[in-house]
């Protein structure tokens, strides 16, 4: 009897640190999606929102790794428990990041809708929509427990890369011949690079998946790759 309570209150431990850390992703999420809509739509009340919010997630964050430091301490639990345990731990310290930029977004959108609109701004959501659906996909593999998801992600973020590169060239051109718009064109330079970033955690997402559903490193085996 005195094993069934332990147990059960092991998989309840583990059922909560997996729904916080969902909760945490789609608050993430959306997040970073009200942010590029306060840049576009020049939405001032959003990207306060945006700013504000960021504290939840920050919490939730608090709230995942004390968790997962009770469980270790309390269960001592090994294999694929003690990976789930680490992995949630790692991927809410990403979703933090992300989470971050999108903040970071908020701000440059309540600087920019203050002066003039810039119609180039709407350059950067095909990278917006690029960022969002590996970090959807992301989510959905620890979701899911789908190794071969999160593995994929990886060569889906190279498209991301070479937008970045081909549209933060396009703004860089741009600042050359700004008329006083040098410090807008800067802004979406730093916004596409913080969406460029979305793409690289979500992979980290992606890896943390494959590391608890299969056991495997991926990061070293990406870097070899890139050698």
């Amino acid at each position: 009897m005195h094993s069934s309570h332990i147990l059960h209150d092991f998989d309840h431990a583990i059922s909560t640190l997996r729904g916080e850390v969902l909760s945490m992703a789609g608050k993430a999420r959306h997040n970073l999606e009200l942010a590029v809509q306060a840049l576009l739509e020049r939405n001032m009340e959003l990207a306060n929102a945006v700013i504000a919010d960021d504290d939840e997630v920050d919490e939730h964050e608090r709230h995942i790794d004390k968790l997962g430091m009770e469980i270790l301490v309390r269960f001592h639990p090994v294999a694929t428990d003690l990976r789930m345990v680490i992995s949630s731990m790692k991927i809410s310290m990403n979703l933090e990041r992300v989470s971050d930029h999108a903040t970071g977004i908020a701000k440059r959108a309540r600087k920019m809708s203050s002066r003039q609109e810039l119609q180039d701004a709407t350059l950067i959501e095909p990278l917006y929509t690029m960022a969002d659906q590996l970090l959807r996909d992301a989510i959905s593999a620890y979701s899911e427990h789908d190794a071969a998801l999160g593995a994929g992600l990886h060569a889906r973020d190279k498209e991301l890369d070479r937008m970045y590169k081909a549209v933060g060239a396009t703004f860089g051109n741009r600042i050359e011949q700004a008329n006083g718009r040098g410090q807008d064109y800067l802004h979406l330079i730093l916004v596409t690079r913080s969406l460029e970033r979305v793409g690289d955690l979500a992979v980290n997402i992606g890896e943390d998946v494959v590391f608890l559903e299969a056991a495997r490193d991926l990061r070293h085996e990406n870097h070899r790759a890139l050698d």
